[in-house]
């Protein structure tokens, strides 16, 4: 019998625990429960040291107690042991990190912006909290076999959402097209949380260049800072730097 792995987050308890005790009584279902953000994360890399990798992870939307649409979503590494790694990031995180794992949406109630949202992360589903193990069992399998599961009286208007989304995306690809390569590589410095001594030193160049390069991106983004560059960046599909790799030699070609 083939197993699955199912790993629930959340930071209520004893929602995950029950959670995760009904479905640990189905007899192809592992399961395991973390309370946060970087719990699961730790969980994720663990299982995937140990090659036992999770095959579906189910997140609680209001993970962390964030509010919607009032930020983008924050990078997941950047969490602490209160939850402040959201759900919509830490979907993100995960799509980045591990994309073999399906990640499914628990939600209290329906809101199509924010299944949009999710849908737009990476997410394969997006269910009610107060589904049936079920109908719950039925998405777990079916984002497996690679399908997306919505309740049907969300479908208009996460259309709705995406059809938006792409307009705000086409207009935030032009804006970003009109930067500089070197601005591309501060802008997304700037995605990756870096300040403008970090960026100094990993392009080589002062933090006096580092800063101009920096206004003449909000400029040219047409933003006042750089919270909202970010958030435009991300939407036009700018990730962030490499940390772990070189973004440019050393020299002054992209000046």
């Amino acid at each position: 019998m083939v197993r699955i792995r199912v790993l629930v987050v959340d930071d209520h308890r004893i929602f995950a625990e029950s959670l995760a005790a009904a479905l640990a009584a189905e007899p192809d279902v592992d399961v395991s429960a973390a309370g946060s953000g970087p719990a699961a994360l730790r969980c994720l890399d663990r299982a995937a040291a140990e090659g036992r990798r999770f095959d579906v992870l189910l997140v609680d939307a209001d993970l962390g107690g964030n509010l919607p649409g009032a930020r983008p979503a924050v990078p997941v590494r950047e969490g602490n042991e209160d939850g402040l790694v959201d759900g919509i990031s830490l979907v993100a995180g995960v799509r980045a990190g591990q994309s073999s794992v399906r990640t499914v949406v628990l939600a209290e109630k329906d809101d199509p912006r924010r299944a949009a949202l999710a849908l737009q992360a990476g997410a394969s589903g997006w269910v009610a909290k107060d589904c049936s193990l079920s109908r719950l069992l039925t998405v777990i399998r079916g984002v497996l076999r690679d399908e997306t599961h919505l309740p049907p009286a969300l479908l208009t208007g996460v259309l709705r959402e995406l059809t938006a989304a792409r307009k705000h995306r086409t207009e935030s690809e032009r804006l970003v097209e009109s930067l500089t390569p070197r601005e591309r590589e501060v802008l997304r410095c700037m995605v990756a949380g870096l300040g403008r001594k970090a960026v100094a030193e990993r392009l080589f160049l002062s933090p006096h260049t580092v800063r101009t390069h920096m206004q003449n991106v909000l400029g040219k983004l047409g933003v006042h800072s750089t919270l909202a560059a970010v958030a435009l960046a991300r939407r036009a599909g700018v990730g962030p730097v490499d940390l772990a790799g070189d973004v440019v030699e050393r020299g002054g070609q992209l000046a």
